[in-house]
This record gives structure tokens, C-alpha cells and sequence, in this order.
């Protein structure tokens, strides 16, 4: 089978490239023509279809009146990505086009071809953006639905996605012109969600129930760690949506827990600051880590927490820390509660609720290894139980791709 993926980075940005880029090497592994359209950028990937690839744009910097004026004409419709996608479908005739995130750098613009053409299209749904213009539906510190009933404005109001009122309010254009001529849903035959999470709050905020497909997210690894190195894990970027202001300040109060956050980001000076305050000694941030030094930390880690403050789909890190078999520390919000069932493979924490953390951090200090080691197993099980292998989500994404 001929696939074009279409994703707005080529690069290891976050969760939705890792996956996209683990999931084209299967299906090249698996004998399929695989390709890509995206932007450019001295931090991409080794590509064949990277002559292709359009201008990335840097939404976060202002550079003068006219180029800014450009920018904003290509968030709303990216007339270059337009003619790149045309020009892909027709010299790589693709038999389906897999969306990934397209939004702001590309933008819907490159939909049209897509119809125009007939080709058969799915997108995996990374996040919340095909409904909401904040992607995560979390500003100001808590969750936020505001924008719920096609009340765009309110991403203005409240400053949800940028510092400044000009990028808000473009953003919420593009969102209110997107579903007024439903960009998506005549373009898109089916939405693979990669929770339960996903496809209910899709429906939820109007979305046809028809189009949405729950395929969930392969487990990469499934080798049991041996555990023991006397800290919690937490992996992600150091940014306001990851919870971790709340998480220090939780773990302040139990100095005998040990947490070691591994991770850059906007909030990193504002997180050591916090420690210095409080007088902090048990919270380490050990910076970005990847391959093996990464792979040590969920080796040893007696626990894996996440603590996001909005709504996660289905974490990749979380993921990571099920297939080492490592029970897990998580907020009950979104995704996580099909990845932890509470008291079993470890505990589900209230959402915004300090002293619940606090109370969490506490029980698990006191389980015996024992105790431990029944979560860890029940993990493995979960695992085997729930997600898929390789070959099996393979399998379910080349039905998403066929209609079946």
C-alpha cells in the first residue's frame, strides 16, 4: 500500500512525532510505500520526500509587520502547503493520506487536494485541537471547556494558546471558519482515537459517532524492570500543562519520597526556584534524556507519576512505563484512568487536589516491596490485556486505512 503521512514536524518534537515515526518504519519493515509531507527544518529526520517539504514558520517571534502579516495569512490557509500536498498526491498517487497534527504550520488549506482528489483519508487524533483551539483544554492552571457550543472567543478571553491578544484571536478565526465549513469531517473518513478518552469527548463536542475508531497505542516494550533505585519517575517537558508545580510542592511535604523529573522546558528556572523556596531536597530535575540514560531511569524507578492539569490522551511516557512494568502514580483525568486501574497497578489521584497527591505519595512509601511487586505484575497484565503489540496495531490501522 502507497501512504502519505502528513504531520506539521519531521523532527522528534513530542509524543505525535515519536509515534508517526515508529509507526512509518513498521509499515516500510512491513513492505509498504511509505512517505511524508511536512516543514522544513535543520531538525528533521533523514527523508527521501524531503524536497518536498514546505517553510516552517516561527509562530513564537515577531518579525516585522509584513513577515508577521505572511505568518498570519499561512495559520489560517498555508497556500505553499496547499500546492506541496496537490503536488504530492498527484506524482505519489498515495491509495490513503494518514493526517497526524497539521494545525498552524500547514494548516487545513491542505484538505482541499485531499477532497478534490478523492483520496481516502484517516487522521489519529494526538489531541484536542479538532474541536477546541486549545489543544490541551487547560489554560489559566485548571481544565477549561469554555470554548464548548462553538464559543471561539473565549480562547481570546482567557489567553489560552499565546501571551498576546493577536495570535489568540487568530487562532480562534481559524478555529470558527474551520467548523463553519467542516474542513475535517468532509475530508476525513475516519478519526483513530488512541483512547476511549478521545472518541467521547469528540462526540461529546459534536463530532459523528461514525467516523471515530478507537485504536489504541502499541506498547514498544514489554520487558519488566528490575526496579529498586528509591525514586518516582516522572518524563515530559517542563511546561504549566504537565502538573509538576503541584507535584513539587506535594512532594515538599513527604521528604521521604524521592522524585526525580527528567525533562526540559519554559518552566524549568520557575520549578528550582520553587525548591529553593520551599527547601525542596527531594524533587531532582535531571534534565532531557533519551535512549539509554533514559531507559536507566524507568529501569530503576520504583513508580512512574503523571500529574497533568489538562485532559492527556495516551501518554507515551505512560505507556514507556507500563512496558518496563512500573506502577503508576496518575491524575484521573482524560486517558489515564484506561492505563491505571486504582489500588491495583497503582493510583489514581483527584484532579487538582494537592493534598490528594500528598496522600498518594504517602501510601505508596508504605507498601511493602511485596505490595509492589502485585502492582508491577498487575501492570504487565494490563498491558497483555489492553494494548496491542506491533503487528497488531499495524493490523488495526491498515483496517482504519481500509474502511473495515
Amino acid at each position: 500500500m502507497r501512504i502519505l503521512h502528513v504531520n506539521k514536524f519531521f523532527d522528534l518534537n513530542g509524543g505525535a512525532e515519536v509515534y508517526m515515526h515508529d509507526l512509518m518504519r513498521q509499515q516500510a519493515a512491513a513492505g509498504h510505500e511509505v512517505h511524508i509531507l511536512s516543514t522544513a527544518s535543520p531538525k528533521n529526520l533523514p527523508s527521501k520526500d524531503a524536497s518536498r517539504f514546505v517553510i516552517r514558520r516561527d509562530l513564537s517571534i515577531r518579525e516585522g509587520a509584513w513577515k508577521d502579516f505572511g505568518k498570519a495569512v499561512a495559520f489560517v490557509w498555508n497556500s505553499e502547503a496547499e500546492a506541496a500536498m496537490d503536488a504530492a498526491l498527484r506524482d505519489l498517487k498515495p491509495e490513503v493520506v494518514h493526517l497526524h497534527n497539521i494545525y498552524h504550520h500547514l494548516s487545513t488549506s491542505i484538505l482541499a487536494p485531499i477532497r478534490k482528489r478523492g483520496v481516502s483519508c484517516v487522521q489519529t487524533l494526538h489531541d484536542l485541537k479538532l474541536v477546541c483551539p486549545n489543544y490541551r483544554m487547560a489554560t489559566e492552571g485548571a481544565l477549561c471547556e469554555r470554548c464548548k457550543g462553538g464559543r471561539y472567543w473565549e480562547a481570546v478571553k482567557h489567553r489560552c494558546l499565546f501571551p498576546s491578544f493577536a495570535p489568540n484571536a487568530l487562532a480562534a478565526f481559524e478555529m470558527g471558519l474551520t467548523k463553519s465549513v467542516q474542513s475535517y469531517e468532509r475530508t476525513v473518513r475516519t478519526f483513530i482515537c488512541p483512547s476511549r478518552f478521545m472518541a467521547d469527548k469528540m462526540i461529546e463536542w459534536g463530532e459523528p459517532a461514525s467516523k471515530m475508531a478507537v485504536v489504541r497505542m502499541p506498547v514498544l516494550r514489554r520487558d519488566p524492570a528490575r526496579r529498586g533505585g528509591g525514586y518516582l519517575l516522572a518524563v515530559g517537558r517542563l511546561s504549566p500543562e504537565k502538573g509538576y508545580e503541584e507535584l513539587i510542592l506535594a512532594a515538599g511535604r513527604v521528604p521521604d519520597v524521592r522524585i526525580k523529573i527528567a525533562g526540559i522546558g519554559p518552566l524549568e528556572e520557575r520549578l528550582r526556584e520553587m525548591m529553593r523556596r520551599g527547601r525542596i531536597e527531594n524533587v531532582d530535575l535531571v534534565g532531557f534524556k533519551r535512549g539509554d540514560d533514559l531507559e536507566a531511569l524507568y529501569r530503576e524507578a520504583e513508580a512512574f507519576v503523571a500529574c497533568p492539569v489538562g485532559y492527556e490522551n495516551a501518554p507515551l511516557s505512560v505507556m514507556d512505563a507500563l512496558g518496563y512494568g512500573l506502577p503508576i502514580l496518575a491524575t484521573a483525568i482524560g486517558g489515564l484512568p484506561e492505563m491505571v486501574t486504582d489500588g491495583v497497578n497503582g493510583f489514581l489521584v483527584a484532579h487538582g487536589n494537592g493534598d490528594a497527591w500528598v496522600e498518594a505519595l504517602k501510601r505508596f512509601d508504605t507498601l511493602s516491596f511485596e505490595a509492589r511487586d502485585r502492582m508491577a505484575s498487575e501492570s504487565t497484565r494490563l498491558i497483555n490485556e489492553r494494548f496491542p503489540t506491533v503487528e497488531r496495531h499495524l493490523e488495526q490501522v491498515l483496517s482504519a486505512y481500509r474502511g473495515t
